[in-house]
This record gives C-alpha cells, structure tokens and sequence, in this order.
C-alpha cells in the first residue's frame, strides 16, 4: 500500500500541504523525508516531524538548508531521551540552581474538555555531554523543551484527567519565557496536523476507506485528495467546512469552477 509523506504549513495561512513524497511502506518513511526536505527552500523555516524523523541526517539536512527544527525524542534515541527526560522532569519541579528555564501556559476549553499545556525550556546543553552534542548538528547552541498536555473530560463524572509528556530537542537558542512561548506554538501547531491533514481526508475523503488498488491509482487519488484540500480551505466566501465545501462544488457549478480557478 503507498503511503505519502507530506509537507504542511502549520503557521499562518490554511495550513496548506506544499510537497509530498510516495512511499511504499510506512518502514521507508525515515528514507522518505530527506528527499521531501530537498523539494524545499528551508531557509529561514523551522521544521517539525514525527518522531521518526529525530535523526541526526536529516538534523543535519535541516541546518545545512539554513533552517532550524523541534524535533521530538522518544526512545527510538534512547541515549538522548534518557538525559533530556531527566534534566527537564528536573526542571520542572522548580529553580535549579543555575538552570535558567522559560515558562509559557495556555488552556483551551472545547467539546466538553479542558486542556492545559504547560512548556518549560532549558538551553544548559552542556548537561547533555560533549558526545551527544558532537552527534546532533545545531544542537550545541539550541535548546531542550518540554510540553506537558493535561486533558479534564468535563463530561466524566469521575473526573478523568490525563497528562501527556512530551520532550524535544531544538537548534533554536533560548531559555526565557519567550523561547517557551515560541517552542510550545511549534509544538502545538505539528499536532494540528493531525486535525488538519490526516484527520480531514479520512473524514471528508474517505481516504482510510478507500480501496483503490491498481497501479498507481492510489497514489494518483491520493495526490488529487490533497491538492482538493488545499482549495477548498483556501475558498473563504461561504462559511461551511471542508465537507460542506464539497457538497456545494458538487450542486453549484459556478462554484466549482470558483475553486479552481481560484
């Protein structure tokens, strides 16, 4: 089955999918990204990706194009998420002496559910050691973050609550309030994806449903999905979802053509 790796604009605008790379299995997605990253101009951007992509080439690809990245550490790098785990669960507790950390807290409340996104941010990389350092290109004058998500179910009447860790390592520099700020909007934004890409095409593509086969036609299918998406969330004169947009292309043929030509 092909799976596509894509390139998403998370900041500003309509979060629109720019470049995509077909992959026969999701196995070869480490593969997949660095020639993804080559269709981009990354100067001046910063990059985030799924924690199969925390990788020192394609870190190292990253900084070469003039970008920067936050990139999250699990334990596909166990050496590396041993010490950031340890050295920002510290942080977290309170002051350190001569720890500098930057704080940033937002909550949301909808659909029912409170969530609470606390970020603490660390740029003492010595603490990582010099061999680390040595292996991750731009790290050396970046930072360590950490994203704790609390979720309340308002609906639960046990009052269910989780919390979420999330650690990351990044090459941009800074450890005040607004380095926090700054880190938890990229992290945040990576998890719009989800909602925004993966989530809209199984919803209204029916992507996860579809049973295209032959050759190349769920590539080519796929590929259509995602440049229908970019159109129909460019298109702001009627107030309706992606799927409703769609619906509406399909009566009003004046409108269609207003999409596409748009």
């Amino acid at each position: 089955m092909i799976h596509l790796v894509s390139a998403m604009l998370s900041q500003g605008g309509n979060r629109v999918v720019f470049g995509q790379v077909a992959v026969e299995d999701k196995s070869n997605e480490i593969a997949a990204i660095p020639k993804l990253l080559e269709l981009m101009d990354l100067k001046g951007a910063v990059v985030t990706i799924d924690a199969i992509g925390t990788q020192r080439d394609i870190a190292k690809k990253i900084v070469d194009g003039g970008g920067d990245y936050v990139l999250p550490v699990k334990d596909n790098q166990p050496a590396l998420h041993e010490k950031v785990e340890a050295l920002l669960d510290e942080a977290a507790l309170g002051p350190v002496d001569g720890l500098g950390v930057g704080f940033f807290e937002e909550q949301d409340q909808d659909h029912g559910r409170i969530e609470t996104r606390r970020t603490w941010v660390v740029d003492d990389m010595n603490s990582l050691g010099k061999p680390l350092l040595d292996l991750w290109p731009g790290l050396t004058n970046g930072s360590l973050a950490l994203v704790e998500r609390t979720r309340q179910d308002l609906g639960d009447l046990t009052g269910g609550t989780t919390v979420e860790r999330h650690y990351y390592i990044s090459s941009l520099h800074g450890c005040d309030d607004k380095a926090a700020r700054t880190i938890a909007r990229y992290a945040r934004g990576h998890w719009a994806v989800e909602n925004n890409l993966h989530w809209q095409l199984d919803v209204s593509f029916n992507e996860d449903r579809r049973r295209i086969r032959t050759g190349h036609g769920a590539e080519n299918f796929s590929r259509l999905s995602r440049i229908a998406l970019n159109l129909l969330k460019r298109e702001a004169s009627i107030k309706a979802g992606v799927k409703g947009k769609r619906l509406n292309a399909g009566w009003d043929h004046d409108y269609l053509l207003k999409l596409i030509s748009a």
